[in-house]
């Protein structure tokens, strides 16, 4: 690897230190492990699967809680809409109305998705804000050819010079038309946010965005907050921060160097939302939501994802109960012993699923003491899990560490070895995905707060093929947020309806029901 002095001084200005740099070169160079799967965390396995009445008792624990906490509802909201309109994009370069129709075009191309968009044109919520927009710059209003409708509608929709949604960021899209309004995704989170992360009518709530979109996300609350507060009777404190420079990362050039431009500087890129860690270890609350972005639903279903939430919360709040019980009494020689010992180890096996040593019992007590800490000091998470639908995405799994040790862990599929047959094998029979509707725990047992960079697991990135100018590179990105970023974390696995997985990968997701009023 070849560093120059104005290398150096290009990585002062970004604040990225020079060692940052030597061991992602290394991890491009030498690749990143594969996950180490041992199984799939299933029912009796790693996830929870629980009853009315414990859910019932679990929101009733979080509700009897949470004034005496302080609450945040913390969501990554940096994407813009562009992969929304892939599809769109695509057919508006390449359709060509003298070659014929535009459902020859859909049959001859194989794109369903163009049809389902056109077929449900009318349901979306922007349909009658470009419909005023075309009757007000085409001179016949509407024309009498379908297809030429079509693509004015298109037209108006993505071109720069007209709505241009394709560049706008996610939470500022429009996503769903009541009766008065149509609401985008940061309302309702707004909204979400009213329902459990609110404390004496103030609701706690951090969006992490691009630094070029604050203005638009500030002007769209000042724009609505009056409306939202009046329908929750709260008022938000609505706090916001970036990715930082310091958490880009290089990429390698087809030549194994590091990839420069034009001019010689290293290109550096965005890390990936497992930068973020470095934004949720800066904010302060006894209980942590995440949530994507797109992740939301219309009105009527928001009571069931706030009661799902509150239960996630009501679980955290038992466990770190129990969890913070036993750490005092491991500062306390005189409440210890063999008992005491043996209830914290089947305590850590049946409720937190951590894998006690099989030798632990020939351990010195001193040691058995450090372990146990060890184990059980550390922050908590506890994640929603649906039913794999085959949606894309994350999922649950044990994995085995390069220590040796057991843990369960959110794996992306991109961290599994496609060519190993058994670790395929134990991905067949994975029952569940991850939704990202996770509830953190953040503060030790002496109200501290935990330095959450320390437990992440720095080896479990990923590392992508992409296109700079034309050549093929490798880029790098950060252990994901809810992967690597949280992988030494205490975790637990609760089985959550389908109902909270909601994204909007696609504009045509918009069409599913939990984004349709009616």
């Amino acid at each position: 690897m070849k560093i120059t002095e104005e290398d150096k001084k290009q990585l002062d200005k970004r604040g990225i230190a020079l060692e940052q740099v030597q061991s992602q070169f290394e991890s491009l160079t030498k690749g990143i492990p594969f996950a180490d799967l041992r199984d799939a965390a299933t029912d009796g396995n790693g996830i929870l699967i629980l009853s009315s009445d414990q859910e019932k008792a679990l929101v009733e624990k979080f509700d009897q809680s949470s004034s005496n906490l302080e609450l945040l509802k913390f969501t990554p909201a940096s994407g813009a809409a562009t992969r929304m309109f892939k599809f769109l994009f695509q057919f508006y370069d390449d359709y060509n109305p003298v070659e014929g129709s535009i459902n020859a075009y859909i049959n001859k191309k194989g794109v369903p998705e163009l049809r389902l968009f056109f077929v449900g044109l009318d349901s979306f919520p922007f349909y009658k804000k470009v419909r005023k927009r075309i009757k007000k710059k085409y001179s016949d209003g509407e024309s009498l050819d379908i297809d030429v409708n079509r693509l004015r509608f298109i037209k108006i929709l993505l071109n720069e010079d007209e709505l241009n949604f394709g560049n706008k960021p996610k939470g500022l899209f429009p996503f769903h038309r009541y009766k008065k309004n149509i609401a985008t995704a940061f309302e309702e989170h707004l909204f979400e946010g009213a329902s459990y992360a609110a404390k004496d009518g103030v609701a706690r709530l951090h969006f992490t965005i691009s630094e070029a979109h604050l203005e638009r996300f500030q002007k769209q609350f000042e724009k609505r907050k009056d409306y939202v507060q009046e329908k929750t009777a709260t008022t938000f404190d609505i706090s916001y921060s970036f990715q930082s420079p310091a958490t880009d990362t290089v990429a390698l050039a087809s030549n194994g160097e590091l990839l420069r431009d034009k001019e010689g500087q290293l290109v550096f890129r965005p890390g990936g939302h497992g930068a973020l860690i470095n934004n949720l270890n800066e904010q302060d609350a006894d209980i942590i939501f995440i949530k994507n972005i797109d992740n939301v639903v219309v009105s009527k279903y928001r009571k069931k994802i706030a009661q799902c939430k509150k239960m996630l919360a009501g679980k955290l709040l038992e466990i770190q109960e129990q969890s913070f019980a036993y750490l005092h009494k491991l500062d306390d020689a005189e409440a210890i012993n063999e008992q005491v010992i043996l209830e914290i180890a089947t305590f850590l096996q049946n409720e937190l699923f951590i894998k006690v040593a099989s030798d632990f019992e020939r351990y010195s007590p001193t040691y058995q003491v450090e372990y146990l800490r060890e184990l059980l000091d550390r922050p908590l998470r506890v994640c929603g899990m649906v039913k794999n639908e085959g949606e894309p995405g994350g999922g649950p799994f044990w994995v085995r560490h390069e220590n040796g040790k057991e843990c369960l862990q959110i794996v992306e599929s991109v961290q599994i070895n496609p060519g190993d047959n058994a670790q395929q094998q134990i991905v067949t029979n994975a029952t569940h995905f991850n939704p990202v509707d996770i509830v953190c725990g953040v503060k030790n047992y002496k109200g501290e707060k935990y330095d959450l960079l320390k437990f992440v697991d720095y080896k479990a990135g990923f590392i992508a093929s992409k296109s700079y100018e034309g050549q093929k590179i490798k880029a790098l990105e950060h252990p994901g947020l809810w992967n690597g970023g949280m992988a030494h974390w205490n975790t637990i696995f609760i089985e959550v309806p389908l109902l909270t997985f909601n994204p909007v990968k696609t504009v045509n997701d918009l069409l599913k029901p939990a984004h349709q009023v009616r």
